[in-house]
């Protein structure tokens, strides 16, 4: 269904994708992994016809193949209101309806006008189009559940979970044949997970799909593609997620061994080269009498002979550092993460008392006691639009509550990681950034940014400049840059590649302070939380995590 030969791709001086070659045939479910700035995107973008590579072919087959793009980010919804975009992604059935009665009242006074019978006509084979839209999105927008959300709604007022689904309904609703999803799994709440996962499952086309969510790949891929960001390559394997780790694993390791191994040829042969030297010196061996011509003849051609083997296990030495030689496996700079130490609280950190949270007359959670405890790891789970980032906004006093009252222990210093405004912080570039929150020195700063992958020039790159991932990155060294030791973090994961996602949960791991974390990411909440808070039906619904 679709074949990509030899793509190479640069954005000028930095090369992005070399010769990279792939196909994707019908029922293949494959996960495009690799860490953030590899390409990922860029690669998805050329396939769609977004952007277009220096160089090699993207074909489909057949050529007409119905594609549907996912892209990262909410910019596709504008000024439209939630009916609005309903009513375009089925078609426009509305409108084209509302046209063909136009068309059908002027041609009855005009029925010989040709040009009135071919609107009608195209107007007429629309409406039939957009009729099968909409009998898709009778089954899809229901489960997606976003037909019962007000359709006089700005879709930019919706939450990140719902304007997923409203760009996922935009995807599925046209009945793709290639699925080209990029980062899918951001948002959504673990009902929808499932429920996507369940719909790949059984649709009939192909997929290919952008996603650092473990679980989602384990359950959903039968194949996996890594773009690797330094040889800007790509390469297969088969199975889902944990089958790729395992195999990439076996093949580091074997990898790793035949470097030992030709390490160890090496330095064997250099042995034997200088031993053979050693016996071929003139000084070395027995020496001859004077007058024995025939003993000095065999004892130089001896030598003679030495040298050249000498000679050709060097030649054979030469050969393995450079025509035969087996680089030392690499792996790409991960990134480095530590919270240091962090200043204690009081045994109370988080205190609720009789919260009642939401906007108006519209009230997402009433009656909410509940105390947060110092060292306390709180996942904090709920559909979306139940009102999980609103109760963290009202936590931080961005939103005031409709009654009742929240309230910081003492030595409490909160930080605040939000779902789609890491710009509270930002500031021209990284570094600027970094160093309005604190008083270290150049140096410090760019060490800090280095553990986040910010390095030499890259530290003023403008943030309207960075990608989805790299601003995830900034926000987290912006919140290890105040030292906070209660951490509010609303789906701190979206966007972070699989490295950087298991260096973050490590940090977590170590970190000495209090968690709050909205996250529909199974494995990592699996990795931290030691209770599980529900928001469900204005209420929450405490579970403590059982331990391993």
């Amino acid at each position: 269904m679709l074949s990509v030969n030899r793509v190479t791709k640069s954005f000028g001086m930095q090369l992005v994708l070399k010769d990279v070659s792939f196909s994707v045939n019908s029922g293949e479910r494959l996960g495009l992994v690799g860490a953030n700035g590899s390409g990922k995107t860029t690669l998805m973008r050329i396939i769609a016809g977004l952007e277009r590579p220096d160089s090699g072919t993207v074909r489909f087959n057949p050529s007409n193949l119905r594609v549907g793009y996912l892209a990262q980010g909410f910019d596709l919804f504008g000024e439209q209101t939630l009916g609005e975009y309903l009513d375009a992604i089925q078609g426009g059935a509305e409108r084209l309806g509302a046209r063909l009665e136009d068309l059908a009242a002027r041609l009855a006074d005009r029925p010989e006008d040709r040009s009135l019978q071919e609107a009608y006509d195209e107007t007429l084979a629309g409406l039939a189009a957009a009729g099968q839209s909409s009998a898709r999105a009778e089954s899809i927008l229901p489960a997606l559940g976003l037909w019962q959300l007000p359709r006089s709604q700005a879709a930019s007022t919706l939450s990140g979970g719902q304007k997923t689904r409203l760009a996922l309904a935009g995807v599925l609703v046209s009945a793709p044949q290639l699925l080209l999803l990029d980062e899918p799994t951001n948002h959504l709440d673990l009902g929808m997970l499932d429920w996507l996962e369940e719909w790949l499952l059984n649709q009939q086309g192909a997929v290919l799909m952008v996603s650092h969510d473990r679980a989602f790949l384990d359950h959903s891929a039968n194949g996996i593609l890594e773009l690797d960001g330094l040889a800007h390559s790509i390469k297969y394997y088969g199975g889902n997620y944990t089958g790729y780790q395992e195999q990439r694993l076996a093949e580091m390791d074997h990898l790793r061994q035949e470097y030992l191994d030709q390490q160890d040829e090496i330095r064997r042969l250099k042995r034997a080269a200088q031993r053979i030297r050693e016996r071929a010196r003139p000084n070395s061996g027995p020496k001859p009498r004077d007058n024995d011509k025939f003993a000095k003849g065999f004892f130089n051609n001896r030598k003679l002979e030495l040298m050249r083997r000498a000679k050709g296990v060097e030649r054979r030495v030469e050969g393995m550092l450079n025509e035969d030689r087996i680089k030392k496996p690499r792996q790409a700079w991960q990134m480095k993460m530590t919270f240091g130490e962090t200043l204690e609280s009081g045994r109370d950190v988080l205190v609720m008392e009789n919260l009642c949270i939401g906007y108006g007359e519209n009230v997402l959670l009433d009656g909410l006691n509940a105390t947060i405890r110092y060292g306390e790891r709180v996942a904090l789970v709920g559909e979306n639009g139940v009102g999980k980032t609103t109760l963290l906004r009202t936590l931080m006093g961005e939103v005031a509550p409709l009654g009742g009252r929240c309230r910081f222990g003492s030595q409490v210093k909160p930080g605040y990681m939000a779902q789609e405004e890491q710009e509270r912080w930002f500031k021209v570039d990284p570094y600027t950034t970094i160093a309005g929150l604190t008083r270290l020195p150049e140096t410090e700063v760019r060490r800090l940014l280095s553990f986040y992958l910010f390095t030499n020039d890259e530290v003023f790159t403008p943030v309207g400049k960075l990608s989805f991932g790299e601003q995830a990155r900034l926000s987290l060294a912006c919140l290890v840059a105040q030292g906070c030791n209660l951490l509010l973090l609303d789906e701190p994961t979206n966007h972070l590649d699989i490295p950087a996602r298991t260096r973050f949960e490590d940090a977590l791991e170590a970190f000495e302070g209090t968690l709050l974390v909205i996250s529909h990411d199974r494995y990592f909440i699996g990795q931290f939380a030691s209770q599980v808070w529900e928001m469900d039906g204005q209420k929450v619904r405490m579970t403590l995590m059982e331990p391993d």
